[in-house]
């Protein structure tokens, strides 16, 4: 997230962190602010809205930023934003291939406006329109409802694409952190469902039921997102114990993934997330899905927001929009 969830870095910081990350890490760690597990939902939404553009990119200017909204199956209308690269007058006139985003935060706290300068780099960089999308959040919405919301959307740019430019036959689903575990879920939906997806583009993911592996044990302290902060989130959007048994919460544990759509995987090396994204990528590739897995050597989770501070969020993002190129190309 845009702060580090503890004070004081009690357990010693990576040796394979970059200068520039660890740089940003110990300025964090000067700034003192209070962790967001501990402000409640509105604080936490509050100070994430507040950090998330402090080490963002400048901001990409493109001829056309739309606002828009989305009915979501129980009649919600879900607020949404529309990036394209080209005025609609000047796209093809079977439109422009199109990646439905889904922000990160833990189910609790980020947003569009929290995303909107990643969204727009992807956009330019890519050539491709960015739908990028405001789910309904937890605490106040529990499990499943943003998933819900992710799926209703896509459902919705297949069908309605058209209307505002896109060429539905060149679909991408996309997102970082409890963003990427949708996209990973509704790419799963969409093979069931027949709809042909060009790509899963997966930003270090939460894939796994329980925060058990390796790397939580390892990154649990001290980093950009720590275990207490992990912990908070899963308590605001899960209903219970049960629900961490649910695939579309934990994708590792469909049960098969057959047939989705190829995947391109980015991940930080020191990130609590990073053992459950590649064992996700392996899973994958087991089935004979094709899959481009990057892994960001010597940053942290939410590095792809940091692209003031971070040389590698600037890699990832020509990563991405190569990706999306691609796949749209194809």
């Amino acid at each position: 997230m845009s702060q580090p969830a503890s004070s004081s870095h009690a357990t010693p910081l990576p040796a394979s962190l970059t200068p520039s990350m660890r740089d940003v890490l110990r300025r964090m760690e000067r700034a003192a602010r209070t962790p967001m597990h501990q402000l409640g939902a509105d604080g936490a939404r509050a100070a994430y809205e507040a950090g998330a553009g402090v080490l963002e990119i400048p901001k990409p200017a493109l001829p056309r930023v739309e606002d828009l909204q989305i009915p979501a199956r129980d009649g919600a209308l879900l607020p949404a934003r529309l990036y394209a690269p080209v005025e609609r007058s000047q796209a093809p006139v079977t439109g422009l291939p199109v990646l439905l985003y889904l922000h990160g935060g833990g189910f609790t706290v980020g947003s569009v406006e929290t995303h909107d300068v990643l969204c727009r780099q992807l956009a330019h960089l890519s050539g491709a329109m960015v739908l990028s999308l405001d789910y309904r959040r937890a605490p106040e919405h529990k499990f499943p409802t943003a998933h819900n919301d992710a799926w209703d959307a896509l459902q919705w740019l297949a069908a309605q694409g058209a209307s505002v430019g896109a060429d539905t036959a060149r679909l991408a689903v996309g997102g970082d952190s409890a963003g990427g575990t949708m996209a990973a879920a509704c790419a799963i939906h969409a093979r069931d469902a027949g709809l042909a997806l060009a790509l899963q583009l997966l930003i270090y993911p939460g894939t796994t039921a329980h925060q058990d592996t390796a790397s939580h044990r390892r990154f649990a302290q001290g980093l950009v997102i720590d275990e207490a902060a992990i912990t908070w989130f899963f308590a605001q959007y899960l209903n219970g114990p049960a629900d961490r048994a649910d695939w579309r919460f934990a994708p590792l544990l469909a049960p098969d993934v057959d047939g989705v759509a190829p995947a391109w995987i980015g991940l930080a090396e020191c990130d609590p997330l990073v053992d459950e994204g590649v064992e996700y990528a392996d899973k994958l590739r087991m089935s004979g899905v094709p899959v481009d897995l990057e892994i960001y050597r010597g940053v942290t989770h939410e590095f792809v927001k940091m692209g003031r501070a971070i040389p590698e969020a600037r890699r990832a993002h020509a990563d991405m929009a190569r990706a999306l190129r691609d796949a749209f190309a194809a």
